[in-house]
């Protein structure tokens, strides 16, 4: 498998090569020549197949032989270690609960599926590999769970201070070790021009493998087609699913869509975005705008500029008729989200967390519009990492033990201005 810049300014390479380098040279992002489909042994006895042989059979296409069968199957195991149930709240609406791994959010898939990849890749090179990441949320737990500890990996995450929850920070900040927690004064948009900064820094490259964990990341990115299937396999309805996925970044629907053209069936898609709604703007009225991001409850979504969108419109090769057959984009109000996590827990004794809430709103508000219609959305990281929930519904059952876990972790993180300089001085510092 070849994979080629969407800027189309940069040359072809192979999997492994896309990993290292995580951004191509001209700014655009890696894609595959093609996308696999699957053929009919896949889906021959599809319910009785293991999440491991799922995984496996879905990404070898795309690594090809950069790793050997043995170590692929060893790390999509590793990846995809915990459950993901598909739970059902009425008779038109299921949650795919993505939050039962290490840091109970989504990434914790990509993540772990990339950070074994850079570390097998890691024995075969000459260069410390330096990881460097932005988050608005869950990314920068997930990253620095899954790298944590691994020889010959230096990790920087970059986040917006103020902008994430406690329980965020300390996964991020709670570390140390090879885990570099990077705050930066301004919104997500700016840690991620810091990155893509970085990526495009010619004499850090001279020096160490530089690459990115975001969904910027191939790597990061192709695992999270893996519990789109994990999701039909549970799919037990002979109505074709309609999935709707909170986006912010757009790699998570990115993701479902890869998946749905290698053959996985489902009838639509639905980004649900909060109040930044670029996207939803641009479906409707063909015009992509310029606006900066706004705070809200679902803060891991508050991107202006979702950089995966650039993989999506080449997948429906800039055909924004075929885009608007398969997508709807729709935005959600803070006000809405706070009263979709009340109704919820109210009728369904479900707890949502503001990500989730805003995905059951778009998906109700879809099959409200199109009655026939039953989906799932995906419930992306657990409510007890976010301050709000307790705040909108009171006392609930939560993961104590999980919050004892990272009461006694010290945070360590540098302060920085959102100036590249000042970030390539502690890269420097640091390695």
């Amino acid at each position: 498998m070849k994979y080629f810049s969407t800027n189309r300014k940069s040359p072809c390479v192979g999997f492994k090569e896309a990993v290292l380098q995580g951004q191509p040279s001209d700014g655009g992002l890696y894609f595959p020549e093609i996308i696999p489909k699957l053929d009919e042994n896949f889906w021959r006895d599809f319910t009785a197949k293991s999440k491991e042989e799922i995984a496996f059979q879905i990404i070898k296409p795309y690594v090809g032989e950069d790793i050997d069968e043995w170590n692929l199957a060893r790390i999509c195991a590793e990846s995809v270690s915990f459950e993901f149930p598909l739970v059902r709240l009425s008779d038109k609406i299921w949650a795919l609960e993505l939050f039962h791994g290490p840091t109970l959010a989504f990434k914790d898939v990509g993540a772990r599926f990339m950070s074994r990849c850079l570390q097998h890749f890691a024995e075969e090179i000459g260069k410390r590999i330096v990881v460097i990441v932005a988050t608005s949320g869950d990314t920068g737990g997930a990253v620095a769970n899954g790298f944590y500890g691994l020889d010959g990996i230096e990790v920087f995450v970059l986040y917006p201070k103020g902008k994430v929850s406690q329980v965020q920070e300390m996964q991020i900040a709670g570390l140390g070790g090879n885990i570099n927690a990077v705050k930066v004064c301004g919104d997500f948009d700016e840690c991620q021009r810091l990155v893509k900064t970085a990526l495009g820094d010619e004499e850090l490259r001279r020096d160490f493998y530089l690459t990115s964990a975001n969904s910027i990341n191939i790597a990061r990115l192709l695992p999270q087609q893996f519990y789109y299937f994990f999701a039909y396999q549970q799919w037990e309805d002979s109505t074709l699913p309609t999935i709707c996925v909170p986006s912010g970044n757009f790699g998570n629907l990115c993701a479902g869509l890869f998946a749905h053209f290698s053959g996985l069936p489902c009838k639509k898609f639905i980004a649900a975005c909060n109040a930044n709604d670029v996207i939803p703007i641009f479906l409707q009225t063909g015009q992509m705008i310029d606006k900066p991001a706004v705070k809200t409850l679902s803060n891991a979504m508050d991107i202006a500029r979702p950089s995966n969108f650039a993989r999506i419109l080449e997948l429906f090769n800039h055909d924004l008729d075929l885009l608007r057959e398969k997508l709807e984009a729709v935005s959600i109000s803070d006000e809405e989200t706070v009263e979709t996590m009340k109704k919820v827990f109210r009728e369904f004794n479900y707890v949502l967390d503001p990500h989730g809430a805003v995905g059951f709103r778009a998906l109700e508000q879809y099959i409200f519009k199109n009655p026939g219609a039953k989906g799932f959305f995906l419930e992306t990281a657990h409510p007890i990492k976010f301050d709000s929930v307790r705040h909108i519904l009171g006392d609930y059952d939560d993961n104590a033990d999980f919050m004892t876990k990272f009461s006694f972790r010290n945070k360590q993180a540098f302060e920085i201005e959102p100036d590249y300089w000042l970030l390539k001085k502690l890269i420097r510092a640091k390695i």
